[in-house]
């Protein structure tokens, strides 16, 4: 009876030791991430279980799509900047409004913003959401502690659910068991409208200017309540179609500041460097253009598997 109880007491231990940790993706959806595309109420299924696992991330919806799909963002950063977010918030906010003195800068994180998915068919980038939040909240690394003590880190998983689940379930549809990397083949040739634009077939994307679209009149209201240092736009080349890194062709519109033009050749040139460091290869073209009065790296990149 005592090796009974003892056995079951180890099992319920077991139990809750497994029950504690966090799934993955992987496990939480019961495919490899990457396998299949995941229809958007399993990826809000996702980010909210995540959210209940992790003391460091917080959930906030922002409304709903025209045909009622929801649409929210994830906040994640360290224990101590979540206990103190609507503080952090309101202070990087009357920075954006230069109404806040320099005193406490240091002490301030980045508030960085992430968004996935305008462009419904690019849909790929969505499932890299989900990756993204449970690496972040996995904090297995050094690096990744820095990040979150340092930043405050905001990710829409899909800004554009009706276009995307277009996509996702045409290409469901028609797709084999082994997916046919033929580029004549039927999954690769999209029917119109295509899952590019949302319900209205609207680009989102060209939508950030006029707001005439609910979702982008409910995600800039939340936007504009932080006022985010850095905002990343993530989209998704063609497997045959060149990567764009900054800086932009010239000329640049007037009103782009000297050090936006500045923070964004950096930034190109440290994406440049974090993939040539890939176990891919890289292939250049036009690397290197001179102007009269200065030189700057301006490359397209293709990823070679």
């Amino acid at each position: 009876m005592r090796y009974f109880f003892l056995s079951f007491l180890f099992l319920l231990v077991g139990l809750s030791v497994a029950d504690a940790q966090t799934k993955s993706p992987d496990e939480f959806l019961g495919y490899a991430l990457g396998s299949k595309f995941t229809s958007h109420d399993k990826v809000v299924d996702y980010f909210k279980y995540i959210s209940g696992k992790e003391k460091n991330i917080k959930i906030v919806s922002y409304g709903k799509t025209y045909e009622g799909r929801e649409l929210l963002v994830a906040v994640i950063s360290s224990k101590e900047n979540i206990d103190d977010l609507e503080q952090i918030r309101k202070y990087n906010v009357s920075l954006s409004k230069a109404e806040s003195s320099t005193a406490q800068k240091g002490k301030q994180p980045a508030i960085l913003w992430l968004s996935y998915n305008v462009h419904g068919n690019e849909a790929s980038s969505t499932e890299t959401a989900m990756k993204t939040i449970f690496d972040l909240a996995e904090a297995k690394t050094s690096d990744i502690k820095d990040w979150l003590k340092n930043t405050v880190i905001i990710i829409d998983p899909c800004l554009n659910p009706d276009g995307r689940e277009r996509y996702v379930n045409y290409f469901n549809s028609v797709s084999g068991h082994k997916p046919n990397s033929n580029p004549m083949a039927r999954e690769h040739s999209e029917p119109w409208p295509g899952g590019r634009s949302n319900h209205y077939y609207f680009d989102l994307n060209r939508d950030w200017a006029w707001q005439t679209q609910i979702e982008t009149q409910q995600r800039l209201k939340l936007y504009h309540e932080w006022m985010p240092e850095v905002h990343v736009d993530f989209h998704e080349q063609s497997y045959n179609e060149p990567y764009y890194f900054a800086p932009a062709a010239e000329p640049i519109h007037q009103d782009v500041t000297p050090g936006s033009v500045s923070f964004r050749s950096l930034l190109g040139k440290t994406m440049l460097s974090i993939l040539m460091r890939t176990d891919g290869s890289i292939s250049l073209r036009n690397a290197l253009i001179c102007f009269i009065h200065r030189t700057e790296i301006r490359i397209h990149c293709t990823m070679v598997q």
